[in-house]
């Protein structure tokens, strides 16, 4: 099989327009900190329905810079979930503090709110819920939580651009501190590699905005008396700035969202008219009262006897069909780094575990064809019918 024109699981989704906004940057006095940052930054927030933006060289640097906002150091901890990618966690260690995990509801496979409330601690200072696949988490119940115990909120929205949660779209701010985004190419919209936060805190929009730029802030005290040419460095910061061109891109993908979104949930109808009809299956959590999902995955969960050898025999079958599939995710406390950091301790996630046995993430992007779906399908019934016999 040529990968090259296998069915990947995710994939971006480039017009000319994409590509003419792009190139007018590139011809531009400014393709990096020039407007169109500042532009898709306003653009960004205004959908989001929050008062400020901040766009960042990707959705890692975006949760390593909440992190450090959130002012996370050495002895605190922060609860999040095992099943993420492995970014969520990482950017709790790279500002010195724990990762603690919770378990998920089995269900949404969002963190359980009763996990999370069992593993607060007077070390906990931050929690870490994730939009998992586009669904949005219990925000409310997790908000009321830290509001009582003076936590910090970051909602990792990765998944979850255009999601929509009690009547607000995700990123609003209504129900954390801070939301981070991605742009990755499987993500839905692009700037190729990219990320943002949102918040509605002034002081905490001042100091990620510091921080992506190595920490420089403008003094304008400093300027009249010194010179126009004065600044000064306040914090350790990074270079985690994003250019124009990248900016230029997301804007253009920024104005097509509904309809990709629009495009997603159609393909996520098709799949589950097919599967739900299947024993042996469970399709994905559907949008609760108040919600609503912005599909970035697919998550089909297989139900049978030998669960982990059926899940890696379909892989293996979807692949050898032209299928790439995925598995969203391998819980974060099985790798080998947090394996050592634990020191063998693991944490105990039940639901989590389930959950990563059964997983298989079919291809989900708005260019899918109807032709790949219907393949993709008909494989998966057949890979069925035939492991029932066994």
């Amino acid at each position: 099989m040529s990968l090259t024109k296998a069915v990947p699981y995710g994939r971006q989704h480039i017009k000319s327009v994409d590509i003419n906004a792009v190139r007018e940057v590139l011809t531009a006095d400014f393709i990096t900190q020039g407007p169109k940052v500042d532009e898709f930054e306003r653009a960004l927030a205004d959908y989001c329905g929050a008062k400020y933006a901040v766009a960042v060289s990707s959705g890692t640097a975006a949760l390593h810079l909440a992190s450090l906002a959130a002012g996370l150091k050495k002895g605190d901890e922060a609860i999040t979930t095992p099943i993420t990618f492995l970014a969520t966690s990482n950017a709790i260690l790279y500002a010195g503090a724990t990762p603690v995990f919770a378990d998920i509801d089995y269900e949404t496979i969002n963190l359980d709110p009763s996990s999370i409330k069992r593993k607060i601690t007077s070390k906990t200072k931050a929690v870490f819920p994730v939009d998992f696949a586009g669904l949005p988490a219990a925000m409310a119940e997790i908000a009321t939580m830290a509001k009582r115990h003076r936590l910090m909120v970051i909602e990792d929205a990765s998944h979850a651009l255009g999601a929509e949660y009690r009547h607000g779209r995700v990123g609003s701010c209504k129900f954390s501190d801070m939301t981070i985004f991605s742009f990755h190419p499987v993500k839905h919209i692009t700037t190729g590699e990219g990320g943002a936060i949102t918040t509605n805190r002034r002081n905490l929009y001042e100091k990620l905005k510091a921080l992506r730029s190595h920490g420089v802030r403008r003094s304008e005290k400093g300027r009249e008396k010194i010179g126009g040419w004065y600044y000064e460095m306040q914090d350790l910061g990074f270079n985690y700035r994003i250019t124009d061109f990248q900016c230029a891109l997301g804007l253009a993908q920024l104005k097509r969202i509904d309809g990709f979104l629009q495009k997603r949930r159609k393909i996520v109808a098709k799949y589950d008219a097919a599967f739900s009809k299947l024993k042996n299956l469970k399709v994905p959590a559907q949008r609760r009262e108040g919600q609503k999902h912005a599909y970035h995955l697919y998550l089909l969960r297989l139900q049978v006897k030998k669960t982990t050898q059926a899940r890696k025999a379909l892989y293996d079958t979807l692949k050898q069909s032209g299928i790439l599939t995925q598995v969203h995710y391998i819980p974060v406390y099985q790798q080998p780094f947090y394996r050592r950091l634990f020191n063998g301790n693991l944490p105990h996630c039940p639901n989590a575990e389930r959950y990563y046995d059964e997983v298989l993430s079919l291809p989900l992007f708005p260019d899918l064809k109807s032709t790949e779906q219907n393949r993709t399908i008909q494989v998966v019934e057949d890979f069925l019918s035939k492991w029932k016999l066994q």
